[in-house]
């Protein structure tokens, strides 16, 4: 293929995302960090909530670029760049980039790593929203990183990339990928279920069913949450 994937990082967002429902961030790590015991490629960045506020997408990405820019060049320093993958090595960061990142990768980098947004086929939708996103900002992240869109039910990404000229523009750094095994576990679904306290075993894993239980979250009364609230980048606006 044209790319080789080498790491997947989740990076939840911000409290102060303000999104009705929304749970402590704290929650949110431990439970994907839960949910990713048994992956060894996906992993959990807690830097963007750890910010003192909301943090735009194109700023974590800028940030990830910069981390992965620095590892690139500290391995170059290393004279490690020209080996390929190695079993069992990691890099030791340097100690200021390691504050900034708790990342650690199981082999050097050949060529700098290129970073994409992955993505619902429907979050093209939400660029449309209006003042929820910065035009100069839809233009960076789909122009610089690139998306990579995952099909979704009821949703045409082809049809959204044809409707803004934007994205037409930058339409070949936009991937979509057809998931031929539907998967329509939702969220949203998940969270009504565990309001009603209805069984959501074998929809997320046992680990984090009992975190859930365990601290009480994803209650009729967490659902409440922000409610009435307006998205922190509506209110920027």
């Amino acid at each position: 293929g044209r790319y080789q994937v080498i790491e997947g990082i989740m990076s939840p967002v911000n409290d102060d995302y303000r999104k009705k429902g929304l749970v402590s961030a704290r929650h949110r790590i431990a439970m994907a960090k839960l949910a990713l015991e048994t992956s060894d490629w996906i992993r959990v960045d807690p830097w963007e909530s750890e910010q003192e506020t909301w943090t735009e997408t194109v700023k974590v990405l800028r940030s990830l670029q910069v981390f992965f820019s620095s590892f690139y060049e500290a391995t170059d320093r290393q004279k490690s760049v020209r080996l390929l993958v190695k079993t069992n090595f990691k890099y030791k960061l340097p100690r200021k980039l390691s504050k900034q990142r708790n990342l650690s990768f199981p082999f050097v980098f050949s060529v700098l790593p290129e970073l994409k947004l992955l993505c619902g086929a429907d979050f093209l939708q939400t660029f449309k929203t209006p003042n929820l996103w910065k035009e100069e900002h839809i233009k960076e992240i789909v122009g610089q990183f690139g998306l990579v869109c995952i099909s979704r039910a009821g949703s045409d990404p082809a049809q959204y990339i044809n409707e803004s000229d934007l994205l037409t523009k930058f339409q070949h750094n936009i991937f979509l990928v057809k998931e031929w095994i539907q998967n329509e576990i939702s969220a949203t679904q998940i969270r009504y279920a565990l309001c009603r306290g209805l069984s959501v075993k074998y929809l997320i894993p046992d680990s984090v069913i009992s975190y859930i239980a365990h601290h009480n979250i994803y209650t009729e009364e967490s659902e409440r949450k922000n409610e009435g609230d307006l998205l922190q980048p509506l209110k920027l606006h």
